[in-house]
């Protein structure tokens, strides 16, 4: 089974790299269309150049994030050929009307199926109105209410959660849905599958939904036949294709297991053996996640039927799998939340920016990726500057060794507004986690980067008051002294080649 894999795994690294190829020659034979037409006659030359005039003044005015608007501006003035065939093909945002309309119904169908208990929003308003705040933008923005009476437990590693996961499998009667953005065809995920088969055969409704970009290096299309033959339900999230598709641009990045509607998994882990440390490509791997046992669960229903939903538009009723639960002890309150790039509302950096504003005495962010725009940074360093205990944790080992210096690139202005940069020197840190004064954390798939903040559909779970959100803290404390504090090492003066260089890092890192 082994050499299978390996098998697998080759033959969908050479379907990406069919498909990479075809793209880039597609788009290299529009530009070269657009670079003879300009030689052939210097009236299509100028109306070229009006036309880049046309687009930047365009892109100036949009109500967008101002990296993006630079990024672009910059791009199509530089290279106007080439930069206004990119942007017709992946910078507007009425590229995807398609897939727009097609969420917007898929949305419209499940209006309804998650209300709002108004006795919660009470006593959350009782306790903290800034904290009642967020919960009503999440809410009001996302439709996805806060609940009491939800456990919450906290794993801070891959390894831990995934166990207790597979025995919580193991307990299902009716249905089990799992969204991940990758899977790996390897270990860790056969003893799932060998879960999931047993539950078919004792008639639990199983379905299984997976980022195709996400899985792509790791599984092929062999492998969903396999799984569609054992009686498991596969769909693949927005499959890759040779042809220029501009919803491609799009991926799912979101981590969701629910279980009979009683028991929910989140967190930044996928289903692969190197995020449970089966094995170490990039060191001692870190992940975290959480269980989720109650009422809260309903929102992961949800969130899973809507993306499951959209691949192959369907009107079935959300009831059956939405079934009453009793409410479970706990004190705190858990709001489970999802973010979409359909829409106008950026809901994951609205919830971390929300939380960084309203922090008084520390925050601490864990983040694989580091790539902010202004408004982020300067909330970071104000919150630094009022006193508050700002500390980052990216990793020490790097996956992508590109994104690793654009993310490096942001220290500098970080620590000058008196945040405290951490690596963490084991290996990979993949947890997407924010923590803020023994009271409030956010655990999910959002990395503090422009691709999950404005391309990737995600999700996170908000918690307040928990005693999870302790647990968090601790894993925290004993985290610091595994990292090497490199705060010092970017208050000094960089030499001018590497500011130059950071510098058209950071240009562009909102395009990649």
């Amino acid at each position: 089974m082994e050499g299978n894999s390996k098998e697998n795994v080759k033959n969908s690294v050479g379907r990406m790299l069919f498909v990479g190829v075809s793209l880039i020659l597609q788009v290299c034979w529009i530009a070269w269309l657009f670079i003879r037409l300009n030689e052939y006659s210097g009236y299509i030359s100028l109306a070229s150049s009006l036309l880049a005039f046309a687009v930047t003044l365009h892109i100036y005015g949009k109500h967008d994030n101002a990296a993006f608007k630079i990024s672009w501006i910059m791009l199509i003035l530089v290279f106007p050929v080439f930069g206004l065939c990119l942007y017709f093909l992946f910078g507007r945002a009425g590229a995807v009307g398609r897939m727009r309309k097609r969420f917007a119904t898929i949305l419209s169908r499940s209006e309804g199926a998650l209300a709002q208990n108004p006795t919660t929003e009470k006593a959350l308003q009782t306790q903290d109105a800034a904290i009642a705040n967020q919960a009503y933008y999440i809410w009001h923005a996302a439709r996805y209410p806060i609940y009491q009476g939800t456990a919450v437990r906290y794993y801070p590693w891959g390894q831990d959660v995934i166990a207790d996961q597979k025995e919580e499998l193991k307990k299902a009667k009716h249905f089990i849905f799992m969204e991940y953005h990758a899977i790996e065809d390897s270990g860790s995920f056969r003893e799932v599958e060998k879960i999931l088969v047993d539950k078919v055969r004792q008639g639990v409704e199983v379905r299984l939904f997976y980022d195709d970009v996400g899985s792509i290096g790791f599984i092929n299309s062999a492998f969903a036949k396999r799984l569609k033959s054992e009686g498991i339900q596969c769909r693949v999230f927005n499959p890759v294709v040779p042809v220029i598709n501009i919803f491609m641009n799009n991926r799912d990045h979101r981590k969701v297991t629910v279980i009979d509607g009683q028991v929910g998994f989140t967190g930044g882990y996928n289903l692969a053996d190197e995020y449970f440390n089966i094995t170490h490509p990039y060191g001692v791997w870190k992940d975290t996640g959480v269980k989720l046992t109650g009422a809260a669960v309903q929102s992961l229903t949800v969130m899973f039927l809507e993306m499951w939903n959209t691949m192959r538009v369907s009107d079935e009723s959300y009831a059956p799998y939405l079934p009453p639960v009793e409410p479970v002890a706990d004190d705190g309150f858990v709001q489970p939340y999802a973010d979409s790039p359909l829409d106008d509302e950026r809901v994951g950096e609205t919830v971390y920016m929300n939380i960084i504003k309203n922090a008084k005495h520390y925050l601490y962010i864990s983040t694989p990726y580091l790539i902010l725009d202004d408004e982020m940074t300067l909330e970071l360093t104000q919150a630094a500057k009022r006193g508050v205990d700002v500390r980052v944790m990216t990793p020490g080992i790097p996956d992508k060794k590109l994104i690793y210096q654009v993310t490096r690139s942001y220290y500098a202005g970080l620590v000058r507004g008196g945040v405290r940069m951490f690596e963490y020197t084991p290996g990979f840190n993949h947890a997407k986690m924010m923590l803020c004064d023994d009271e409030v954390a956010t655990v999910g798939t959002i990395n503090l980067d422009y691709r999950s903040l404005y391309l990737h559909f995600e999700n996170g779970a908000y918690l307040y008051h928990c005693a999870a959100v302790m647990d968090i803290r601790r894993d925290f404390d004993t985290l610091w002294p595994e990292c090497c504090e490199v705060t010092a090492q970017y208050q000094s003066d960089r030499s001018t080649a590497l500011r130059i260089g950071q510098c058209l890092l950071r240009l562009f890192a909102p395009l990649m």
